[in-house]
């Protein structure tokens, strides 16, 4: 054979620079170059393979060395024969790839930039590399689950940026002999539905099509039928819709088939299970997709079932032990009923068994004793009762044993101490009874994450207190509603903690000050409410960032405590603080918070002007059922692109609005009720499109009837109740322009208690539209969802003669209150159409003439109150055809003849 051709100088030369661009002092600098000397022959160095006749370089692998570079260097781009390019698992440090360069790389085959923290778009020159089959340019994650409500998504980056492509289409336009594509991560949001076509029309050799992560909405479209080579479909954490497509059954390859955290929906059809070559099969969290599991044949090749977190229904079936391959079956559906198959305890290959299904019956089994090579054990949101058997001490390979939100019951066997491989243990929301001492966990090297809340448990912290003890580095403990005391001294050796629920205790007093100093680690849940606590010690200022901080339902006195290194989340609600922390200015600590609730405390004074300067990041700030003075800041209302909820309820708050709302206002919901405000309602508000509440019922608001206010397309609840306003309801002021009065969304319009006049007209309860006809059935609560916290919105109305506040607003309430007027003439027979009407208040008013007896047709009124007025004739018989009516008043009228039966 001939001699070998030594690589090329200028290839070395290119080399070498790329090598000089890397840090020297990070990763696996020194082992990945120890070769690359000038000098010697390239084609020999670590990484680099070159042809065989020319000396030019073709391979080139740097992967998983931990290299750091600010870039990366054009140097690569004169490596132009190369067909193989890896430098996977290193760190770019969020910079660029180069627009320019990669189209001349016209031989490659493979490139793979996995997990190396590049930004910004994707290079058009990549998608010229007509000879690629293997595409990687995605972000490596993984997710770790703390329990049912918290898991925490790792990054190989700790600034990990995200690359985007807004067109696929032009990516993969000339990429036709792709056979595997790694996009994971890729921002791919702007490509809506046209995704799956593109990769169907450009791609037809594809046998790997891996994205998670990247933003895709829409449904899994028909045209990818005809990737016939098709064998992993990776599409988990997206937004796609739609049916599960039934042609996935007839891809005669497929092995991997992953959707879970989609929005998937529909039948999933059962044949998919019984695929031939099919391993993985993952639909967790999809609460839309339903359906049975089929009856399993012994030839499967299933490795791993999930349905978890769906719609599926049905009983288990018992021939799920013919899959011999099976290593992890998670069926945490609640719609699984009858008895667990005891054919279960013969699959002793299974490392994950999860189980739930609110009409599963009997306790748990026996057989689970056999399953000896489980490393993950759960039974959640299920129906079994009774003991935990104490075999369960004999999976001694458990890392995780999740029993919680079921009914068990009796004591907590003591043999779960010797699973000292346990690195989670769930135990929460059942009825456990007995006393546990927390020393006792000491057993548990490996423990991180421990859940004993709510159950009926006395929890204490046992014999030995000595330091001596050695403790597990737990990081997560939730011992809400234990009978606690006093702070479990086991915290003393918790210096890594980050995740803490004392709530619902009977904790009393100070928080200690070995607490402050103890915990040094940044939290993400730090819940102290509904205790008895008094004081948070000497420093209101907590050197700490507290993603989650909640303090509420308690007796602290004083300053409000906050979290110097910021916080998301804050909670003071319930309590008895007076001041906030004025001297230590504290908006500045609030420049990523999100949640500010300090409702129902003795604050006094004016709300302090430096709260504007943390108005960026605040989306929900709840002061009310204070003694605030003073005007409402400007900025509260001025320029909001964040804030969404602004609750100033029953304080003393006077002057006027600010009126200069400025174009992209978030504001969804304000509520000044219960203040001294006076003048007018800002015509400026018509800027915050979002608007569905406003509530400044028991003001001093002197106007006439907003019905400008109609501009606003969401507004579902409107309150003016108890203030100064007169005038017509549809003002001829306004309406004579050619402008309506149409709330096309209005659910609750309380007037009640001003000085209205004038008829009630029937073209304006003509334009309640959204009273008419429901575009939804259902009966959901006006509500935000923020991390950690249900942000439920209220309102106060009169409703069945009785002056009460919704602590929820089903979206569903339909309410119609015009008491307490100055209206005459005749009630209008037009209010008929309005039959999605719960409650009708005309009391107080000077109406006359007859009850129409078109409020018969009313079917969903539960109270209906027409007292106080002048109305004459017969009580309509069409009334005693409201089955729902509870509050009939028609007291204090001229009304005559029979009372209907």
């Amino acid at each position: 054979m001939a001699a070998p051709v030594p690589c090329l100088p200028d290839q070395a030369s290119a080399l070498l620079q790329l090598k000089r661009s890397f840090n020297t002092t990070v990763g696996d600098y020194s082992a990945a170059f120890r070769s690359w000397v000038a000098g010697t022959d390239c084609c020999h160095w670590n990484g680099v393979r070159c042809g065989g006749s020319d000396g030019h370089i073709t391979s080139l692998d740097l992967s998983h060395r931990d290299l750091q570079a600010s870039g990366l260097d054009d140097a690569l781009f004169s490596l132009t024969s190369l067909e193989y390019l890896d430098i996977s698992w290193n760190d770019f440090s969020a910079s660029k790839l180069p627009a320019i360069g990669f189209e001349k790389l016209a031989e490659l085959t493979h490139l793979d930039l996995c997990t190396t923290n590049f930004a910004d778009r994707v290079p058009v020159g990549i998608g010229r590399l007509k000879s690629l089959a293997y595409l990687d340019l995605s972000t490596t994650f993984f997710l770790y689950e703390q329990d049912e409500e918290n898991s925490i998504i790792y990054y190989y980056s700790e600034t990990m940026s995200q690359l985007s492509e807004p067109s696929l289409e032009t990516l993969l336009a000339n990429l036709t002999n792709l056979e595997e594509l790694r996009l994971g991560m890729v921002n791919m949001s702007s490509n809506g539905a046209r995704w799956c076509d593109a990769i169907a029309r450009s791609s037809p050799k594809l046998r790997v099509i891996s994205m998670p992560y990247c933003s895709l909405s829409g449904p899994i479209c028909h045209s990818l039928s005809a990737l016939r080579s098709l064998a992993v479909i990776e599409l988990h954490y997206n937004h796609l819709s739609g049916p599960v497509p039934g042609f996935l059954a007839t891809l005669s390859n497929l092995s991997v088939l992953q959707l879970s955290n989609n929005k998937f929906e529909g039948w999933f059809p059962p044949i998919i299970f019984q695929h031939e070559k099919l391993t993985t099969i993952n639909l967790t969290k999809n609460l839309g997709i339903s359906g049975n599991l089929p009856n399993f044949s012994g030839e499967s090749v299933l490795q791993s079932i999930s349905v978890s977190n769906t719609n599926f229904s049905g009983t288990i079936p018992s021939s799920i032990s013919n899959l011999k391959s099976l290593k992890k079956l998670a069926l945490g559906a609640s719609g699984f009923s009858g008895v667990l198959p005891s054919s279960i305890g013969k699959m002793k290959s299974l490392s994950l068994l999860e189980v739930s299904g609110l009409d599963l019956v009997g306790s748990i089994p026996s057989w689970i004793s056999n399953l000896t090579s489980l490393n993950v054990l759960k039974f959640f949101t299920c129906g079994l009762s009774g003991p935990i058997p104490s075999s369960i001490g004999y999976l001694t390979k458990l890392t995780k044993l999740a029993l919680y939100n079921c009914q068990f019951s009796g004591e907590i066997p003591s043999l779960i101490l010797n699973l000292t491989k346990l690195e989670t243990l769930l135990l929460h929301s059942n009825s456990f009874v007995g006393i546990v001492e927390l020393t006792s966990y000491s057993k548990l090297q490996n423990l991180y994450v421990l859940n004993l809340s709510n159950n009926k448990l006395i929890v204490i912290d046992g014999e030995n207190n000595s330091s001596l003890v050695s403790y597990p580095s737990i990081s997560f403990l939730r011992l809400a509603s234990c009978s606690i005391s006093s702070f479990p001294n086991i915290l003393r050796h918790l210096p890594e903690i980050t995740s803490l629920d004392l709530s619902y205790n009977q904790l009393q007093g100070a928080i200690p000050q070995w607490t402050w100093e103890t915990w040094t680690m940044d939290f993400s849940l730090l819940n102290l409410s509904h205790n008895n606590l008094r004081s948070i010690g000497p420093d209101p200022l907590l050197n700490l960032y507290i993603e989650f901080l909640d303090l509420s339902f308690n007796n602290f006195e004083g300053t409000i405590p906050i979290p110097e290194q910021g916080s998301v989340t804050l909670d003071y609600s319930n309590n008895r603080f007076s001041s906030m922390p004025m001297p230590l200015n504290f908006s500045t600590y609030l420049m990523n918070t999100v949640f500010f609730k300090v409702s129902r405390n003795s604050l006094s004074g004016y709300i302090p002007p430096t709260i504007c300067d943390a108005i960026k990041s605040l989306q929900i700030i709840d002061l009310s059922y204070n003694n605030l003075t003073g005007s409402i800041p400007s900025c509260l209302m001025e320029d909001v692109g964040a804030l969404q909820v602004l609750n100033l309820k029953g304080n003393k708050l006077d002057g006027e609005l600010p009126d200069n709302i400025k174009e992209g206002c978030a504001l969804s919901a304000l509520d000044f009720s219960d203040n001294l405000i006076q003048g007018q309602l800002p015509r400026s508000l018509v800027a915050c499109r979002n608007l569905e509440i406003l509530d400044i019922g028991n003001n001093q608001i002197s106007d006439s009837f907003p019905c400008w206010m109609s501009k606003l397309p969401v507004l579902r609840v409107l309150v003016l109740q108890s203030n100064k306003f007169i005038g017509q309801v549809l003002d001829p002021s306004y309406t004579r322009y050619g402008n309506n009065c149409q709330f096309t969304s209005l659910r609750i319009a309380d007037i009640a208690s001003n000085n209205f006049s004038g008829t009630l007209p029937e073209e304006w309860f003509k334009m309640l539209r959204s009273m008419m006809s429901s575009s939804d059935n259902g009966t959901s609560v006006m509500e935000h969802l923020y991390p950690w916290e249900r942000y439920k919105l209220n309102v106060a109305v009169t409703y069945k003669g009785s002056h009460m506040t919704f602590s929820k607003i089903l979206t569903s309430l339909v309410l119609i209150d015009v008491s307490n007027n100055k209206f005459h003439g005749n009630i209008p027979a037009g209010i008929e159409e309005l039959v999605l009407l719960h409650g009708l208040n005309m009391s107080h008013n000077v109406l006359t003439g007859p009850i129409p007896t078109q409020f018969g047709k009313l079917d969903n009124l539960e109270t209906l109150d027409l007292s106080s007025n002048k109305l004459s004739g017969e009580i309509p018989q069409e009334l005693a055809s409201l089955n729902f009516l509870s509050i009939l008043n028609l007291s204090y009228n001229m009304l005559d003849g029979k009372i209907p039966q």
